[in-house]
């Protein structure tokens, strides 16, 4: 068994048949070339015989099952062996002594021999061809009995062996023993892990098997110490190697994954197999190869496979060596050479029984029989790659030319390429999500793959593009599948350029898939041909994804190509959106007018056409006037949802130009439109208010007409806005809209509401305007309704306004006007709630003084409303002192015409008061204490002069009360 070692190499016998004698310490000189061998001096000369490559697929038998979690799967043999990735040179013939190890590092190949022979060879590559001049620089000859191991650490200058099951330390190029581990004897096997620390300090870590003990070093200051304490395993360790910080170990049956970290976990993995011997070799990035008869798998520190199946060799590998990309193995007859991604069969070079392989580094790869060596030199990777590319194996290709030294731009460009030429590849096999996933990763033109598929693009354009091969036919289950591969990759593309889009640099970066095939150089041009193209990816494989890639803000789709599609497929709502998101109302509006008169259109009907003049505001006013027009004369309810739905660009409308419009060509539209905008949209402009009393004046008047016609002679007739029907109910709307509406101009209007009719209308027309007199007179003498009078004065009195305080005043006057003496109390009543309702009992008064010029017409009227008064109202009689005062200058009332005024003398409705006109004085309302009285009852006192007087109206009391015998808290002070 061999395994790589950074700058090193190790070797190990692999089995125990004898050798011929020792050819002595003589110094071998030799020169080898690949096709020729040559013997030099103390050595042995041959013809070179060129090995044959065997080409062919390998047998792919049942694959055992690997238990635990780094189980692998089986898989085929692979596929026929592609190329020549090695070329074998012997570089020793028929060596006298039997080999038995092998180590290498730069030029130095160490050979240990069964006969306890070390043998140090420099072999020097000329340059320019595979011509090696081999030398020995040194045998040694001092080791007792046969080398079983020996491993190479260059960096520290060391050969470490094992010998006599023993550890030794040897100078690397004197062969002087450094040291030996003493606790190491009875081993049969070690490893050695070269790691790097935190600090960039390199580490040397080493476990050797001691019979069923595993045993950890480290290496410092030129000797093994310790690393931790041993370990104990199952049985002898037949192959084992580091795992990062775990190590595998082969025993006879079964292999074991152990962890060295601090965990000193032991996980069972899998049995060897039938094989005699179990095999476990490092590979690079800290995991290890693993053999189970002849598959192998890949195991990472944790004893999880890493690779998706196992390798399925030929035969049971002997040896393995990883040189990436390629896993080399050494079989019974070859030298077997495979990758682990993608799972080929490179190539087969038979060699004479290969028991060995070590590595000696970076492209230094030695294979050996018991008197054979020879050099795997790998052919350059620029054949390699060409050849690969042939046989169109391109995740390999690519792996090589990652490992090139060429330039960083020509290594880019190379890989660029090879990359296309895979994803084209891909696309070819009609894996297309696969294709489509690599070509994402490229700049490659998103143009160059839309044409890859049948009419996507123009076919002017698509003849100018260039492909590596035929591209294949596709239809049917396939073709959908391709074109949903194509819809993720153009939906990623689609989001790159719309982040880079505002970038200043407005040209795309995007490179041809074939050299000298032209690209689309403009990001905005690259995204009107991606949209389009998805929009006809949505038509072949989902209809529903057609409208919201229509809605983006920022689509590009080209205008003319699109509408082409969407019509051959009969998509018309998406064709809608189309000339909606490009600004082509008219042409959307036009399309909605044709599909509404047709029977199986999923437009037919108005409601469509409805709702897209609702969106188009005020700078697509003459669209709206000129589309809704047949709409608002079949459809007059929904129509004028055009211009009375909530949403922002309907109310933005300009109302003056809507309502023109609508009184102009929909007359009967108007009322409702400008109800809406009033009561809804709280429209306060006096144009629009004066505008709907008009229109309801003039449906008014239209609809009285008749119904004066058909009124019958000896009926009476009813209220304002009881006349039911239409006239009823829009006469109901003109008289509430006058008195709720603040924002209307009277004075505009009043000529609209004669005197010949709308009464009612034109005196709350006059009360806005001010007129309160001219109102009153329409309710008292036209309309003769005491009530609408009352409630009249009740809305429009305000004491702090001028000129509506004077409104009960006028009502007075209409009230006492012509006043008989025979007026019935329920007048009287009627004219005092009125008042009451309308301000204070000493501005009733005041009202009472300012009609003096009445009295002596209507002074009987006068004296019914205060007596009314004064028996049903508690008040403060102070208050009437001028409103007395005033009656006694006017009419001579004295004490005595009290009686008749104040008429029942019960204790709940009289009230007793006295007044004198010519000196000031003070009364108060209390009660009678007298006993002689039949009852209690309320008694007048007042101050004569200078004395207290006590009256009673009831002529069995007429007795003096004395002042202290009055209730004191019902003094009333008159000033």
């Amino acid at each position: 068994m061999g395994r790589a070692q950074r700058g090193g190499g190790a070797g190990r016998c692999r089995d125990n048949r004898g050798g011929l004698s020792a050819a002595g310490g003589a110094v071998v000189r030799k020169r080898s070339r690949a096709g020729a061998g040559a013997a030099g001096r103390g050595g042995s000369r041959g013809r070179f015989r060129r090995d044959r490559s065997r080409r062919g697929s390998s047998p792919a038998p049942p694959v055992p099952s690997l238990p635990g979690p780094g189980a692998a799967a089986a898989g085929a043999g692979g596929a026929a062996a592609m190329h020549d990735a090695f070329e074998h040179v012997p570089i020793l013939e028929k060596l006298p002594l039997q080999i038995d190890c092998l180590a290498a590092w730069e030029e130095w190949l160490l050979v240990g021999t069964k006969q306890g022979h070390l043998l140090l060879y420099r072999i020097k590559k000329d340059v320019g061809c595979n011509r090696f001049e081999v030398t020995l620089e040194k045998s040694n000859k001092n080791f007792s009995k046969k080398i079983q191991q020996i491993h190479v650490v260059s960096q520290f200058k060391i050969l470490v062996s094992l010998l006599e099951n023993n550890i030794y330390v040897h100078d690397l190029l004197t062969f002087q023993q450094i040291t030996t581990i003493s606790k190491a004897k009875g081993a049969s096997l070690f490893t050695c892990d070269l790691q790097q620390s935190d600090t960039g300090e390199e580490v040397l870590r080493m476990c050797v098997a001691v019979r069923k003990k595993l045993q950890l070093y480290f290496w410092k200051d030129r000797e093994f110490h310790e690393l931790q304490g041993d370990f104990s395993v199952p049985d002898v360790p037949k192959s084992m190697a580091w795992c990062e910080n775990s190590i595998c170990v082969g025993f006879k049956r079964d292999y074991y994954l152990i962890r060295v970290d601090g965990k000193g976990s032991i996980k069972e993995l899998f049995p060897t197999g039938k094989q005699l011997e179990p095999l476990v070799a490092p590979v690079a990035d800290g995991k290890v190869a693993v053999g189970q008869d002849d598959l192998t798998v890949v195991l990472n520190e944790e004893g999880v496979c890493t690779q998706k199946c196992a390798l399925n060799w030929t035969d049971i590998p002997i040896a393995m060596e990883h040189q990436p990309p390629y896993i080399i193995a050494v079989l019974p007859r070859y030298v077997e050479i495979r990758t682990f991604e993608p799972r080929l069969l490179v190539q087969s070079i038979e060699l004479q029984r290969p028991r060995f392989i070590t590595s000696g580094g970076t492209n230094i790869i030695y294979v050996a029989s018991n008197h054979f060596v020879w050099r795997l030199i790998p052919v350059s990777i620029a054949t390699q790659i060409q050849q690969l590319l042939q046989d169109k194996q391109f995740e390999l290709a690519l792996q090589l030319a990652e490992m090139k030294d060429d330039s960083d731009s020509e290594k880019r460009q190379q890989i660029h390429h090879i990359k296309n030429l895979f994803a084209f590849n891909l696309f070819c096999q009609k894996r297309f999500d696969e294709s489509m996933q690599v070509f994402a990763k490229l700049g490659t033109d998103p143009t160059h793959v839309m044409g890859l598929y049948p009419d996507l693009l123009p076919t002017d354009y698509r003849k100018q593009l260039q492909y590596p091969n035929p591209l294949p036919g596709l239809s049917g289950a396939e073709l959908e599948k391709a074109h949903l591969a194509l819809i993720d990759y153009l939906t990623q593309k689609r989001s790159q350029l719309v982040k880079k889009l505002n970038d200043s640099d407005h040209q795309s970066s995007t490179s041809p898939l074939m050299e000298g095939t032209p690209t689309i150089k403009s990001k905005k041009k690259l995204l009107q041909i991606i949209d389009t193209t998805l929009l006809k990816c949505y038509l072949h494989t989902n209809v529903a994804l057609v409208a919201p890639l229509l809605r983006l803000e920022n689509n590009h789709c080209h205008i003319e190509e699109s509408e082409h599609v969407l019509k051959k497929a009969h998509k018309y709502s998406e064709l809608i959106i189309l000339y909606e998101k490009k600004g082509l109302h008219e042409k959307a509006l036009q399309v909605l007018v044709d599909q509404s008169k047709k029977a199986n259109s999923p437009l037919k009907g108005h409601e469509r056409t409805v709702q897209y003049l609702q969106h188009l505001g005020t700078e697509n006013l003459h669209l709206v006037f000129s589309y809704s027009v047949w709409v608002l004369r079949d459809f007059p309810e929904d129509g004028l949802k055009i211009f009375t739905e909530d949403l922002p660009e309907v109310e933005a409308l300009p109302r003056d130009k809507v309502l023109s419009f609508l009184v102009e060509n929909f007359k009967s539209l108007a009322i409702p439109y400008l109800e809406h905008i009033i009561h809804v949209w709280e429209e306060t402009g006096a144009d629009f208010h004066n505008c709907l009393i008009q229109l309801y004046c003039e449906k008014v008047q239209g609809l009285m007409k008749e119904y004066l016609s058909s009124f019958p002679a000896d009926r009476a007739p009813v209220p304002a806005g009881e006349e039911g029907g239409d006239l009823g109910d829009y006469r109901k709307k003109l008289l509430l809209f006058l008195e709720k509406s603040s924002w209307y101009e009277p004075s505009r209007l009043i000529s609209d509401f004669p005197f010949d009719g709308l009464l009612e209308e034109r005196a709350l027309l006059l009360g806005r305007m001010g007129k309160h007199e001219q109102a009153l007179f329409i309710y008292v003498h036209i309309l003769k309704d005491t009530n609408m009078a009352e409630n009249y004065c009740h809305k429009h009195y305000d004491r702090n306004k001028d000129g509506n305080k004077d409104v009960s005043s006028f009502l007075f006057s209409k009230e006492v006007e012509g006043y008989s003496y025979f007026v019935q109390d329920l007048k009287v009543l009627a004219l005092y709630r009125l008042f009451q309702g309308l301000c204070s009992v000493w501005e009733f008064t005041y009202n009472l003084l300012e009609f003096r010029d009445y009295w002596m017409i209507a002074g009987c009227f006068l004296l019914r409303v205060l007596q009314w008064i004064l028996l049903r109202v508690s008040v403060d009689f102070s208050i009437y002192q001028e409103v007395f005062k005033s009656a006694v200058q006017n009419f001579g009332w004295h004490g005595y015409n009290l009686v008749p005024l104040l008429g029942s003398t019960s204790p709940a409705s009289c009230g007793y008061m006295q007044w004198f006109q010519s000196f000031p004085f003070v009364c108060c309302r209390s009660i009678c204490p007298c006993s002689a009285c039949i009852s209690p009852h309320p008694v007048f006192i007042a101050w004569d002069r200078s004395r207290w007087k006590c009256w009673s109206l009831k002529p069995i009391c007429r007795l003096l009360c004395r002042f202290w015998n009055c209730t004191t808290a019902n003094w009333i002070p008159l000033r």
